[in-house]
């Protein structure tokens, strides 16, 4: 039909090749390559192929393209918890960072499992993605063995031990812990009571440090029976506090809690007693998630800089990726994201001086 410019197909009648973007922008063959491999060439040979390539469609093969360079363009995240809202800030914080970069973000719950966590380390030497962030809450000798075998470039969130060479960025969980000890106990409480995680977690250890040291510092004993080990969850929290309630005589007159998940839980059971917060129990909690803010009366928390630390994740990933090989040469380095003390409703003075 005269006037109609038909679309060129390829030999084969399947999708657009660099052929048919070279018959469609009237170029030569290598200038099309040149244009989509970022070669660079003369701005009018760029539009002109830019848009024959979008009038036809043409996706350009990433498989072909990986077999090239040695490169899937994608990264991997593994988390204990998908849908704790630590991790989601992690998530948004190193997608922002890689996304920018040219990398897809591949996401993977271990639920803490050891095996998981290690069959992941061990999936770098499959190629199915460039480099890997991960936030082990256990290190195990088999986690170190796998970091210092690792196939591809790795950056840890979390704690390591020193002779690990990989980056890391870490929290400052025992700094967060003597925070809000110190603020509880400012604001008039002396019965403090710690709902805390497993005590054979990196997170659970170092929490615990910090409560100790705290209650040292300001002269409180550390009483056993104000302290309950469980795992890192809303429930987990509720039925540590119930444990805490139920010898009535003996009430704590606060609870400091190892994230905001336990916190939640253990206001829900002070709730269900009748308890009323923060008048009769004041309730601390850690990582100032969203669920903080969304808690009532909303929750005083430590921030431990779960944006920033999934940022500096990303950026060291990154930084790694772009030596000839990821893994070396330049020495491991670690950074630490200082905790910050957000005070809100659940925590107001008891008006207490001894």
């Amino acid at each position: 039909m005269p006037g109609v410019r038909t679309m060129p197909r390829t030999q084969s009648g399947g999708q657009p090749t660099i052929v048919s973007i070279a018959e469609r922008a009237e170029v030569s063959i290598a200038s099309v390559s040149r244009v989509l491999n970022g070669l660079g060439a003369r701005r009018d040979t760029v539009e002109r192929v830019e848009r024959a390539a979008a009038e036809l469609g043409y996706v350009p093969n990433a498989v072909a393209r990986s077999l090239k360079d040695g490169r899937t363009r994608q990264l991997t995240f593994a988390m204990p918890d998908i849908g704790n809202p630590v991790y989601v800030a992690m998530v948004r914080a190193i997608q922002s960072v890689t996304k920018a970069a040219g990398y897809r973000l591949l996401l993977h719950s271990t639920d803490a499992v050891v095996e998981d966590e290690l069959a992941v380390l061990r999936s770098l030497g499959d190629r199915t993605s460039d480099g890997l962030i991960i936030c082990p809450i256990r290190i195990t000798d088999e986690h170190v063995e796998a970091l210092r075998s690792a196939a591809g470039p790795v950056v840890v969130i979390g704690s390591l031990p020193d002779e690990v060479p990989v980056d890391s960025v870490r929290a400052d969980s025992v700094a967060g812990a003597a925070l809000a000890v110190r603020h509880l106990y400012e604001t008039g409480r002396r019965r403090i009571a710690f709902v805390n995680g497993p005590s054979d977690t990196v997170p659970g250890r170092n929490r615990d440090e910090g409560f100790r040291s705290a209650m040292a510092e300001r002269g409180l004993v550390y009483d056993d029976s104000l302290v309950v080990h469980t795992d890192f969850g809303i429930d987990s929290g509720a039925e540590a506090a119930e444990k805490l309630l139920a010898d009535s005589a003996c009430l704590p007159d606060a609870v400091f809690c190892a994230n905001d998940q336990l916190a939640l839980g253990v206001a829900r059971a002070l709730h269900s007693r009748g308890l009323r917060i923060p008048e009769d129990v004041g309730v601390a909690g850690m990582d100032d998630s969203l669920l903080a803010q969304a808690g009532w009366p909303p929750l005083t928390s430590v921030d431990l800089g779960s944006t920033e630390r999934g940022r500096h994740a990303a950026e060291l990933l990154l930084e790694r990726l772009r030596t000839p090989d990821g893994t070396a040469p330049r020495a491991p380095r670690t950074t630490t994201a200082p905790p910050r003390l957000v005070v809100r409703a659940s925590t107001a003075p008891t008006g207490a001086t001894s």
